[in-house]
Parts: C-alpha cells; structure tokens; sequence
C-alpha cells in the first residue's frame, strides 16, 4: 500500500486539480465561506464528502439561533398569549419565506411543516384517494420514504406500477415512462374520483441522476397527481415552482443547509391538499372535536396536517437558512458542485492497475452531464474482484473522511445498478430473509452496496483532490486480501 498523502490536511492542491478547471476561480466565494463560516470543516485534517445525508450548518447559522432565544421569549404557538403570538409569527414568516425561495405563488401553494422529507412523503400516503380506479406511478430509482407509499395504494386496493431503470446510466427512458402511464386509462380508471398519483425523485439519492422536471407537465397530461421528491436536489439545484407545478413536493431543510435538523416540508399546491382526507386527528389538526358526540371537524389549511406542538423553536431557523442559501445564490452552488464533480469523475475513472483494469466502477452518468452532486462507486482489485464496501467505509473513516456506503434506502436503484433481475427476486423467499447479508447470500451478490461521496454547499478543491489521493494511494495495485471477514451489514 502507498503512503496516503490526503491525511496532511496542509497539502497544496496538485497542479491540474479541480481549481484550475474553467469556471472554477468564478466560485471563489464558497471559498471565502469555507475560510470563515465553514472553517470547522477542517479541524483535525476532516474531509467532508456526504453532503447527500446533511448538509452543513454556518456559523452564522448557530449564532442566530442562540441570538433569538435569548433575546426573546416564544411559547406553545397554539394558543393567544403574547409568548404564543411571538412564536406563532415566526412560523408564519418561515412559510413564506419558503414560499419565495422556491418562487411558488402563496396562493397556490402551501407549506407543511413535517419532521422531515419521509414525513411529508407520508401525509400524502396516508392521505391520498387512492382506489382500484386511482394508481399509484413510481420510478424504480426511488428513495423508500417514496416506496413506502405503496403500501397505502395496495390497502386501497389500488394498482401499483413500476417504471424500470434502463441502460449503464440508469435513467428512466420516457418511452417506459408513458407506458406506464398510459397503462392506467382504462374505461375504469376514467370514471374514477382520483386522478392517482406519480411520484419520482428529481436527483437520484444513489446515482445522482437527474430525472427531467418535465415529466411533472407529462405525467398531469395523463391525468395524475405528481409527488416530486426535492430532497436531494434542492440543495445545489434551483426548483422554481412557478415554471414547474406538482402538486406536491417533499425535501429535508437540513440537506439544503446543515441546521435545523427535525424539520422537513410538504409544500403543496392547495386545490389538491384539499382533496386529502387525513385517517385520523391530532391536537393542533382540527376546528373542533366532541368525545360524546363521536364527531370532529378538522382545520382545512396547512395546519390541519401539522400533528400536535410544531417545533416553534427551530422552524424559524428555516427562514434564516433560506435567506442565507439565497445570499449565497443557488446558481453559484450549482456551478461549484457540477465543477467538482465533473473533475472528480474523470480522474476516477480514468485510474488503471497494472493489469489495465479499471479501479472503479461507476453507478451512472460517467460524466457531469444531467447529473448532480452524487457519485456512487465500487473499488476494485487489479483482477477485477469488487473491494467489499464496508473495508472502504472502514478504512476511509481512519483515514478522515465522511462519505456513506450501502445502497442509500434506494433500493430500485442498487438492483439496478448490481444486475439483479426480476428472475433473481423471485428466487428469493422474502420469509426467509432476516438481514441484508442473508438476502445478498440468496441473489449470490458479491456486494451489497455502493461507496458514494457527495458535495454541497461548502465543498471545495481540496476535498476532491484528497479523495482521488486516498483511493488512489490505498486501493491502486492492492490484491484481494486473503481474510475477507468483516462485520455484517445491518440494513439496506
């Protein structure tokens, strides 16, 4: 193994790194940020390469939450005392403060303060008309919090359709997309109450696709409701919903900006909130609601789907995190994190043993073209055999850098990107599974998932260029190792 010069965290940038790609000097800003505001990301010689779990928070972030609770008292917004009244405003400002950073008109759309996006995926499950006359869309490249709607569709009894990856990017063509659409308008499905619903992730958690915002235009043509999932790019990519109209829309604010955590958002356009019936009530969701009577009348705004106490103190640091991603520009993010992930993508695929195999396998787009910040990847030795992801996740963790491995709660698209076919799952009795490695065992996979390193927001040069001297300087020329026991995989 060669000596690993990305621990010295002092190590200039190689000549012909990603800061000398064109365009890059016109991002010097996030450089100036990460100086100032994101200088913690370098303490102790750390690399930062998971920007798709979280993103991270600024120091003026943390300041202006610790500056508004001391300098003010906020209460239970669910009531009319002074405390109340000042927390209840801060929420309301949050809300449209959102709604402006997305351009989407308030009296079209409204934002739904969850815990996070897989909450906001949910309300829409549990919520949605689904019938035998209403299906449910999904794209195989999906993250579960999107999968798991599926469940309420098939207790309504209403059809559930697949559309499947295709080709070494694995994208979703439009030709398999329509069909699936299509499939639905039967005489039945048009004298149905629903329209049902289509749901697909804008970016890839796992490839880092970007799926076309098109297809929400397509998919209403057809009749269906769109749930776009935004959580993975509306961090570094611009979502305008005054261009691009679904009817919903989930994301995380803490992958947009790092902090806070616990709170989420379904912004949804309010002629179809108002066509969802909630399967239950909740303090804080209804108008009035009688015991003896066995009655109840729930709120029919935002707030009827905002179960109990909302988290008063932290949803106003999503006002200032937008205001700040704003003052940033998203555009500008975009430009850096396209940048380092283009350069990045290249010198990894372009590294060799000395047999002439590749190093890496890359899942997806080879390049940084309709792609976002995500590269997902498997190591291999100089005879081809895979490097076992959780050696990667070990020995890049001693070495300092965050990144994630696994198949990212994606599913569709590890299968897809591993070659499991249809014929393979139906081998496999889901009863006798108990852990992902039984089910790797059952389909014969060499591995279970991918590494993946991603940039955001404070991501710069350095990073990258230390990333591609880490594997390069560990994994370039190493055998297999004759003892291949590692510790198992806990979940997918």
């Amino acid at each position: 193994m060669r000596s690993d010069p990305s621990r010295d965290p002092a190590r200039p940038v190689a000549a012909g790194g990603p800061s000398t790609a064109p365009g890059y000097a016109g991002t010097a800003r996030i450089d100036e940020l990460r100086a100032t505001e994101y200088r913690h990301l370098d303490r102790n010689g750390h690399v930062y390469l998971d920007y798709a779990g979280a993103g991270v928070a600024a120091r003026a972030q943390l300041t202006a939450h610790h500056e508004r609770l001391l300098s003010g008292l906020y209460g239970n917004p669910h009531s009319e005392n002074p405390t109340s009244a000042a927390a209840g405003a801060l929420v309301e400002s949050a809300r449209r403060a959102a709604l402006d950073f997305f351009r989407a008109d308030p009296a079209e759309y409204a934002v739904i303060f969850t815990p996070n996006a897989s909450g906001a995926c949910r309300l829409v499950g549990e919520a949605y008309a689904f019938d035998r006359t209403s299906p449910l869309v999904l794209t195989w490249d999906n993250h579960n919090s999107v999968n798991g709607i599926r469940e309420y569709a098939r207790a309504a009894g209403a059809p559930v359709r697949y559309v499947p990856l295709s080709g070494p990017e694995l994208r979703v063509t439009e030709s398999d997309l329509l069909a699936a659409l299509a499939a639905g308008r039967s005489r039945r499905w048009r004298r149905s109450t629903g329209p049902g619903l289509f749901a697909y992730p804008a970016q890839s958690n796992f490839t880092g696709v970007q799926h076309p915002l098109g297809w929400v235009e397509l998919a209403q043509r057809y009749g269906y409701d769109v749930l776009l999932d935004a959580a993975a790019f509306a961090p570094t990519n611009r979502l305008d919903l005054s261009v691009v109209r679904p009817q919903f829309v989930c994301l995380s604010w803490y992958k947009l900006f790092g902090y806070p955590t616990g709170v989420g958002a379904l912004l949804a356009r309010r002629d179809a909130l108002a066509r969802l019936r909630r399967p239950w009530f909740a303090g804080g969701t209804i108008r009035a609601v009688s015991v003896q009577g066995d009655w109840h009348r729930p709120l029919d705004d935002e707030s009827g789907f905002e179960d109990g106490t909302l988290n008063f103190l932290s949803i106003p640091d999503v006002e200032f995190g937008v205001r700040w991603l704003d003052s940033i520009g998203v555009d500008l993010v975009h430009t850096r994190v396209g940048l380092l992930t283009g350069w990045l993508l290249e010198r990894l695929t372009a590294l060799r043993h000395r047999t002439g195999r590749p190093l890496v396998q890359v899942y997806g787009p080879p390049t940084g073209e309709g792609r976002g910040g995500t590269v997902a990847f498997n190591l291999r030795h100089p005879d081809g055999a895979l490097v076992d992801e959780r050696l990667v996740a070990r020995e890049s963790s001693a070495a300092g850098f965050s990144l994630r491995t696994g198949c990212f709660c994606n599913p569709g698209a590890g299968e897809g990107a591993f070659g499991i076919t249809p014929e393979a799952l139906r081998r496999t009795l889901p009863r006798q599974v108990e852990s992902i490695d039984q089910y790797l065992d059952a389909l014969r996979l060499l591995t279970g998932g991918a590494v993946r390193v991603s940039f955001g927001l404070a991501s710069n040069a350095a990073d990258a260029q230390r990333f591609l001297d880490f594997a390069e300087s560990t994994y370039l020329d190493r055998a297999a190792p004759a003892d291949t026991r590692l510790a198992p995989r806990d979940r997918c």
